[in-house]
Formats: C-alpha cells, structure tokens, sequence
C-alpha cells in the first residue's frame, strides 16, 4: 500500500514588482492507494498533479509530510523503493539512436534482472505492449504512439510493483491509447498500485478504482467515480469535474 501523508511543496517565485512571492503547488495533500487499486489523480492544469507524482516518486523532495510504501518511508529508504517503482510522464525523453531492444536491456540491466531471463522478460514485455514488429528499429524512427509504448516498456521490465503515470496517453491516437490502457488495467489484476494521472476524463471513470481530485494545490474531492457522480448529482465523471471546480482554477 502507499500512502501520502500531509504532503505539501512551495516554490518561490517573483512578481512584476521584483518581490518575492512564496505559492504552494500542493498543500497539506493526503490519499492511499491500495495494492491491485487504479488511483487517477486529477485537476486543471496548474493544480499540483505533476509536482505531486515527482515527489511521490522521489524525484522532487517535499516541504512536509511523509510517503509511505508498504511501511518502507520514502526518505530512509529511497534506493530500496526505486527498485521497485516505475515513472512515466508525457514528456519523458529517451534515446533516439538505441533500438528499442537495447534500450530495454540497459534498462533490464539498470534494475538488476537477472542476465539469464532479460531476452525472456524484453519478450514478455514486447508482447504484452505489441511493440515486437519494431523491436529492432531505432527509436528516432518511430510515430508517437509506438515511442510512448516503449516508454511504457522500459517501466515495465523489473516487473515493479508501483507504477506512477503522469499523462501516459497525451497525444496518442486511440490504438497505442487502448494498448497503453489495457496495460495498466492487466497491471491492476497482476496486484499492482497505480497512480494514474489524466485530463482525459473519460479515460479515468473508465480505469480509476479512487479519484483524488486537486485545485490549487488542495485536495477537494476523494472517493470512488461513483462516489463523486452521487454527491455531485452528475451522470459522468467530466460533468462532476466541472461541478467541482467550476470557474475557480485560474
């Protein structure tokens, strides 16, 4: 299980008038997500989400709070919990003149799979992400879609527990999108914890067991997709975002 605990990160910036201003991308955040759970993170842009998931993934550090895996905190035992840890943004770079055989197997290598089974494991990964009929092609030569579902691949080699996935399907055309998803939903069966972040609304009522709902850097709403369509008296789950947040997320 994760669980997020009183999380809070400010930032400093400076205002037209050269003074310095102190703002909270997330403040006082708190939500667990259980094993075998799909926990999509949701808010405008600009309300914490992706400074939330880089410090739940141990790349930003936060002000406050604690981050807990499986009783294992986030800051005693950092390498521990990577090892077991996938991260993924939309953005995420990854280098053009490799194969995606070879990247696959540095990564494999990174993370300590075991020599004897990295060609059985990229093989497995390959298949479960239909990546097999470019597996020999350099990745600079490939469309969007099959250069995030490689992406997805170099996650899923150790075969971790947690997976963190900030905007995985941003962009994507609707075949990789139902790959990519198919894939995190297989993962949810396979006992493993995801936190999924999305402004496609659809694509979270769809997968999401939990949503965690964020506006300017605060938690306002947290329950199961139901949950929020009953207290906000909406049908789907877009119609409750707006219901939610409203005008308030300039």
């Amino acid at each position: 299980m994760l669980k997020v605990t009183n999380i809070s990160k400010k930032f400093e910036t400076v205002d037209t008038n050269k003074k310095k201003k102190i703002f909270y991308a997330d403040n006082d955040v708190s939500f667990t997500a259980n094993d075998s759970e799909i926990v999509g993170i949701l808010g405008p842009n600009g309300a914490g989400k992706t400074t939330l998931l880089r410090i739940v993934a141990g790349i930003l550090t936060a002000d406050n709070g604690t981050i807990n895996y499986d009783n294992l905190d986030l800051k005693k035992d950092i390498l521990k919990i990577k090892k077991n840890l996938a991260y993924l943004s939309g953005n995420t770079k990854i280098y053009n003149s490799l194969t995606t055989y070879e990247l696959l197997y540095m990564c494999a290598e990174f993370y300590d799979v075991p020599k004897d089974i990295i060609d059985e494991r990229i093989n497995e990964v390959a298949d479960i992400l239909n990546i097999k009929e470019f597996i020999n092609k350099r990745i600079g030569h490939l469309s969007t879609g099959q250069t995030q579902r490689v992406n997805i691949a170099r996650c899923l080699i150790h075969n971790p527990k947690y997976y963190i996935l900030d905007e995985a399907t941003s962009g994507l055309d609707i075949i990789s999108s139902q790959i990519i998803l198919d894939f995190i939903k297989n993962e949810k069966e396979n006992g493993k914890t995801i936190l999924y972040s999305t402004h496609y609304m659809e694509e979270a009522e769809n997968i999401c067991d939990k949503i965690v709902m964020l506006n300017k850097g605060k938690v306002v709403y947290t329950g199961t997709p139901d949950e929020i369509k009953k207290k906000t008296k909406t049908t789907n789950l877009r119609d409750a975002f707006f219901m939610v947040i409203g005008d308030d997320h300039e």
